[in-house]
């Protein structure tokens, strides 16, 4: 019998998601995928530093250790590199002992049809177009942000034996565990017709966004490992009072539990996710998950794309390093 994706809570990750790809990127955006290439192959021996998503993936991937009877989390290397440049990236894998042992490998060409193959439940990359096609598909998935550096090697590694770190995971609402159609109102018409509509479609639940269905996966996996879970997980939006009652009122009607939740009703939400400790930030407004990525690993959901728009380079690879 093969193995079985289905039940698994599946990540795919890019290799700049996971690893400091710093440098290498920026040998890719000057000199070009040749001298990129070169690069990592001369250096596949040198061990990549911790990158904004590694400590998110490494105790998601000790949960595996901790349920008995079952591997509930599945991580996959989703990468544009070719096969031969990725060794470099799974010397790092080795060495971190992350137990990673699937790859996707496309050497430039679009990710968005293996997503779906391998069940994917989120998609991190720094690479948009993965990402946007990823959200267009029902996937959640975010741009992770890669300009700041939050822990190094050792402290990220600072949790020997069979201690588990913390996984505090933090969500938008609107436009990323919801749809965007009040968001839409707001944008359109001003805060005060966005409340006068929350208040009266208080007891009508919000549409599922791209993230609804992880949030659910989530929440049955704290159900499942009870009260040892070390999973916990943060709403943080710039709503307030009174369009509060229809985000708790459509948490409650999906049966599922948010751990705390910060109606901070247009207060700047950087400190509020340093004191949470993120482990991720998922929002849709580049302005917060910029000001986030300075004290914790962010990414931006993109919008999803209410029709595909045909376009001459479709099919064509793109080769990069995301």
């Amino acid at each position: 019998m093969s193995y079985q994706l289905q039940d698994k809570m599946v990540i795919g990750v890019s290799s700049r998601a996971l690893f400091d790809l710093t440098i290498e990127n920026e040998i890719f955006e000057t000199q070009g995928v040749e001298a990129y290439c070169r690069y990592q192959v001369e250096h596949e021996r040198d061990i990549l530093k911790p990158g904004p998503g590694f400590g998110l993936i490494r105790e998601l991937l000790r949960l595996n250790e901790a349920v008995v009877g079952r591997e509930p989390v599945e991580v996959v290397i989703m990468s544009r590199n070719s096969p031969d440049t990725s060794l470099r990236v799974f010397n790092a894998i080795r060495y971190y002992g992350l137990k990673i042992t699937r790859a996707a490998l496309v050497s430039g060409a679009s990710l968005a049809p293996y997503l779906a193959a391998f069940h994917t439940d989120l998609f991190l990359s720094a690479y948009e177009d993965d990402v946007q096609c990823a959200v267009d598909s029902g996937i959640a998935a975010g741009i992770i942000c890669t300009e700041h550096t939050y822990e190094d090697s050792q402290k990220l590694l600072a949790f020997p034996g069979s201690r588990q770190a913390p996984i505090r995971i933090a969500f938008d609402g609107d436009a990323v565990l919801f749809t965007d159609e009040s968001e839409q109102i707001f944008q359109t018409k001003g805060l005060e017709a966005f409340e006068t509509n929350e208040t009266v479609n208080a007891g009508k639940p919000l549409e599922e966004g791209p993230f609804a269905q992880f949030l659910k996966k989530l929440s049955d996996l704290q159900r499942e490992m009870g009260e040892d879970c070390p999973i916990r997980t943060a709403l943080v939006t710039s709503r307030s009072a009174p369009a509060h009652e229809r985000v708790i009122r459509t948490l409650r009607s999906w049966n599922v539990r948010v751990d705390e939740a910060f109606f901070l009703g247009g207060v700047e939400k950087k400190e509020f996710l340093k004191a949470f400790g993120a482990r991720i930030f998922f929002d849709d407004q580049s302005v917060h998950t910029l000001s986030a990525s300075q004290v914790v690993p962010a990414a931006r959901v993109p919008y999803r794309r209410r029709k595909r728009r045909e376009s001459f380079t479709d099919g064509i690879p793109s080769y990069r390093t995301g």
